[in-house]
């Protein structure tokens, strides 16, 4: 026979004594939807894990814009892929994001979508006779504008493509978040790597001045982040490596400038864990005092409904 543990003696206390990390003031509740508003809706989400975490970014951005900290949104291009230019821009025009900046994949989606109303090729059916990539009047555009604007010193990659939408007046100016930002005047910045994006395949392409445009952003992502030492929130959107990478070098310069960028809230949004957005983004830059948050979903579903809680957020406020 083998010996057994005699369980006989195990000690044991109240559940009264405990503290529980979940009661049920913290479910969530079935909603009316022929009384109740947006927001019962999202006030019915149970105050645990993710959705608590949703409702404190959401928070973070309003006690940012109440104090002028800033707001940055950085971006990859499924943001646009998915549609949600239209969500983006009304936050700016609110008030709610105070920088953009996005890879240059996102900024060939946004121009194109302003342009010719469509974007996305399909990569699949192009790849076999080497016609990905190869629409002329992409190419033309943006290589084009970013040698037209080149001469200009104050004048980034970003900007330009904003400035040359409008001049051109895009038929769909109204969902290009490059156009509507230089609008409002509000920086949009365009980080790019040469070599990943179509229009650096194509007989206009200049690295001399892609490499200085996007070198000119850069310089203006910097100031953003360096203005971090008052507070702010960052949110990375659909950016797996470009603007996690350009992100840390930015704050890494602008603490080594003296500002005292620290204390403020980072929240990344993408479909899968990636390790850069994690680290570079929500776990680096906060580790000496600030807040840091991941969501996992489908981005047309999750910014929808962290725009939807700024919105309610800020119209709570007003009353």
């Amino acid at each position: 026979m083998f010996k057994r543990l005699d369980f006989s003696k195990i000690r044991t206390y109240s559940i009264k004594e405990r503290q529980s990390k979940v009661d049920i003031e913290r479910f969530a509740r079935p909603i009316d939807p022929a009384r109740d508003s947006l927001s019962d809706f999202l006030d019915s989400f149970p105050d645990i894990l993710r959705a608590r975490d949703l409702h404190r970014v959401a928070s973070a951005i309003l006690d940012a814009m109440a104090k002028a900290s800033p707001r940055i949104l950085m971006m990859g291009a499924h943001v646009v892929k998915v549609g949600l230019n239209p969500l983006i821009i009304d936050l700016l025009r609110r008030g709610v994001i105070s920088h953009v900046a996005m890879n240059s994949a996102a900024a060939i989606h946004d121009c194109e979508t302003a342009l010719f109303g469509v974007t996305s090729e399909d990569v699949a059916a192009s790849m076999t006779d080497g016609s990905i990539g190869m629409s002329r009047e992409t190419g033309a555009f943006i290589n084009g504008t970013l040698a037209r604007y080149f001469p200009a010193k104050e004048v980034g990659y970003g900007e330009a493509l904003g400035k040359q939408v409008l001049e051109d007046r895009a038929p769909n100016l109204d969902v290009s978040i490059l156009a509507q930002c230089i609008k409002l005047d509000i920086p949009v910045t365009v980080h790019a790597a040469i070599g990943t994006d179509i229009v650096h395949q194509q007989p206009d392409m200049d690295g001399g001045v892609t490499g200085e445009m996007t070198f000119r952003d850069f310089q203006v992502f910097g100031a953003s982040v360096a203005g971090l030492e008052n507070g702010g929130v960052v949110l990375n959107i659909g950016s797996a490596v470009m603007l996690p990478e350009v992100f840390l070098k930015a704050l890494t310069i602008a603490r080594n400038l003296g500002h005292k960028a620290y204390h403020f809230l980072t929240a990344n949004f993408d479909m899968i864990d990636h390790y850069r957005p994690r680290v570079n983004v929500v776990e680096r830059p906060t580790k000496d005092g600030g807040e840091g948050y991941m969501f996992l979903g489908h981005h047309e579903i999750m910014i929808p409904l962290l725009a939807a809680m700024i919105l309610v957020k800020i119209g709570d406020n007003s009353e």
